[in-house]
């Protein structure tokens, strides 16, 4: 099995499983990932996702034995919709909250899909790169557009123009991560801050992530403007609502996502 997919309450755990290619991407996980995100997408009792791979990869990309150029000209896939879709793009189905339990190497597109993610935090150990040029490509699943957002352009450059890796602290220091854990404490971690996530009011975890994730590309009185639409449309839900009555009575509100 290419991709292990649990539930356990709120919280679902997608588990990228080819340790022996070091979870590189073949179109059969790929589709795995589709699946997963799906019914993730259109299961409300889901609230919030992990995302963590086996061994000692946490991925490495597509799958280069395996995946090679279609004999199709890029024209017509682009043209007809299909030339312009990534791994990475497949997360952006789920408008829940993503934690990325990073075990272990995060390289190319394995570091995009996990820049595609929330929240990142990684098992000490573990390495990062997008080391496309070296093989005459580019991090071209959202690389070169997210990490200048995340870590500043200084820091994207030297990672995508000399390919090195970096290791756990390094990517703490530039915010690639935002924790580094013992390996043996990073699922606990990860579950940890899930379920964190997971008891907050739904509706309102939603709204933050698409918020902070469209506000990027606005002006700040655009962003802001969007922040007072979305405040109002949560503010006679039943939720918020909850979470009042609860903090007056002194105790923890039971949120039904309504």
């Amino acid at each position: 099995m290419r991709l292990e997919f649990t539930v356990d309450g709120p919280i679902a755990t997608i588990r990228l499983n080819r340790p022996e290619a070091m979870n590189s991407i073949d179109s059969e996980m790929r589709v795995a990932l589709l699946e997963a995100c799906d019914r993730i997408r259109t299961d409300d009792a889901i609230r919030v996702v992990i995302l963590t791979g086996t061994g000692r990869a946490f991925c490495t990309g597509s799958d280069l034995k395996n995946t090679f150029p279609p004999e199709d000209g890029y024209a017509r896939a682009a043209f007809s919709g299909e030339g312009d879709s990534s791994t990475s793009d497949i997360l952006k189905l789920i408008d829940k909250p993503i934690v990325c339990a990073i075990n272990g190497f995060a390289l190319a597109g394995g570091l995009e899909l996990a820049l595609a993610c929330d929240i990142r935090i990684a098992a000490d150990g573990a390495k990062f790169g997008l080391p496309e040029v070296a093989i005459g490509s580019i991090p071209g699943a959202g690389g070169t557009q997210r990490l200048p957002r995340i870590v500043g352009l200084t820091n994207a450059m030297h990672m995508m123009l000399t390919g090195e890796r970096i290791d756990t602290q390094e990517a703490l220091r530039i915010g690639i991560v935002s924790r580094v854990v013992p390996a043996e404490a990073l699922m606990d971690t990860a579950h940890a801050i899930a379920a964190k996530i997971a008891a907050n009011a739904p509706l309102a975890v939603r709204a933050v992530k698409q918020l902070a994730l469209t506000g990027a590309d606005l002006t700040l009185e655009a962003g802001i403007r969007a922040e007072r639409m979305a405040w109002g449309v949560l503010r006679n839900t039943e939720d918020r609502i909850e979470g009042r009555k609860a903090f007056a009575e002194k105790r923890p509100p039971v949120y039904r996502g309504r």
